[in-house]
């Protein structure tokens, strides 16, 4: 039905009638289009800063492991790696398309506008299943260290993730393929999406808590497994000190996760409950205007993805620093070699690189379950 209004909008003999139907159509989107001045420099900024910065964050995570032939064989970092490419996506998603109809107040048609939508939806549900495909990698590491190879291989873990991708994609591309509103916009089914259904939205949205619930589920398992470790160790141990030093570092990962899962929680816990209550009664333009804020908490979690998930692995910063260097290195080179050339010496004996064994100074202790992770996958 929306198709068929956007093709009298187009093909209309009569200018003035296509004009007047394209008018009318612009003018039911702006019950969507609620933000005022102020509100809109707001989240202009926040939009125009998260984006760029969220979007070369994740370039880097995703450029230092697909440049790393040992990382790219470790399951761990093609979670994520999947991670950071689905917040690629969001950055740019969300941002363009988020700017586009509440701050230029473009009005796309029912297809182009779900099509936009199905982008930031399929780059917004393959982020939580990135992390929830981490937290059971972590899990099995816990929970099945003897036989974590074995269940947890390469090829296992990029079926797991062509299976996520496909879903996602398949879940996104439900409205574009009939899944929307029946009544267009006369009158519309959601305060907060054009051309949406809401059972449609009922269903993302419970997609979406079944993810976090797991992601939840699967921390506290974790934490568990390490608590029961830490108490066993100092029971069989009965050093004191020792025992005392182990409860430390069992009360720094409890903290890590609470911070990963306080973000996490936050950051999605907002934008979900307008969603389900948007299904069951109509919401003032107050409250599409506190949507509006909230939707940009996902941006800014993906903007924080890359510092809880990826940089605190030690492998995945030992890299990184190894081409920063490197690439350091090629500029300190190519401009002293004429220098080199006039004090007879050759360039090869004075830019040696940094070797994976000067940069990976290992301590006995684990930081953090990517490094347990990690150390089980080598």
């Amino acid at each position: 039905m929306g198709e068929m209004k956007e093709r009298t909008c187009l093909d209309s003999p009569n200018p003035n009638a296509s004009s007047q139907i394209a008018n009318e159509f612009c003018e039911n989107l702006q019950i969507y289009m609620v933000l005022t001045d102020l509100e809109k420099k707001a989240i202009g900024t926040i939009c125009f800063l998260g984006g760029p910065i969220t979007l070369m964050e994740n370039v880097l995570v995703l450029g230092v492991i697909a440049t790393s032939a040992m990382l790219r064989q470790k399951p761990s970092y093609l979670f994520i790696g999947s991670l950071a490419l689905a917040d690629i996506f969001a950055s740019c998603f969300f941002t363009t398309s988020f700017l586009d109809f509440h701050l230029f107040r473009r009005c796309d048609g029912p297809t182009a506008y779900l099509f936009k939508l199905g982008g930031v939806t399929m780059a917004f549900s393959s982020s939580v299943g990135s992390l929830l495909l981490t937290a059971l990698d972590r899990y099995l590491c816990i929970h099945q260290a003897s036989s974590y190879k074995v269940l947890l291989t390469r090829r296992r873990a990029l079926l797991s993730l062509l299976i996520l991708w496909s879903i996602t994609i398949f879940i996104s591309c439900l409205p574009l393929m009939g899944w929307r509103c029946p009544t267009v916009l006369n009158p519309p089914c959601s305060c907060l999406f054009p051309f949406i259904s809401p059972s449609y939205l009922a269903c993302w949205t419970t997609f979406i808590l079944i993810l976090l619930t797991l992601i939840l589920v699967a921390y506290a398992l974790i934490l568990w497994k390490a608590h029961r470790h830490e108490s066993s160790m100092t029971s069989l141990q009965g050093a004191a000190g020792a025992g005392q030093a182990r409860m430390r570092m069992d009360i720094r990962l409890a903290r890590t996760f609470g911070l990963i899962l306080l973000i996490l929680v936050g950051s999605w816990l907002p934008v979900l409950i307008f969603m389900l209550v948007d299904v069951s009664i109509v919401l003032t333009p107050t409250q599409q205007r506190a949507f509006a804020f909230c939707s940009t908490l996902c941006l800014l979690n993906s903007a924080v993805n890359p510092l809880l998930y990826a940089l605190r692995c030690r492998e995945l910063r030992i890299a990184l620093l190894q081409s920063l260097q490197r690439s350091c290195g090629f500029w300190k080179c190519k401009n002293s070699t004429n220098d080199l050339h006039l004090t007879g010496h050759s360039a090869e004996d004075n830019c040696a690189t940094v070797s994976d064994d000067t940069l990976a100074v290992r301590t006995p202790q684990l930081d953090s379950v990517c490094e347990i992770v990690n150390n089980k996958s080598s």
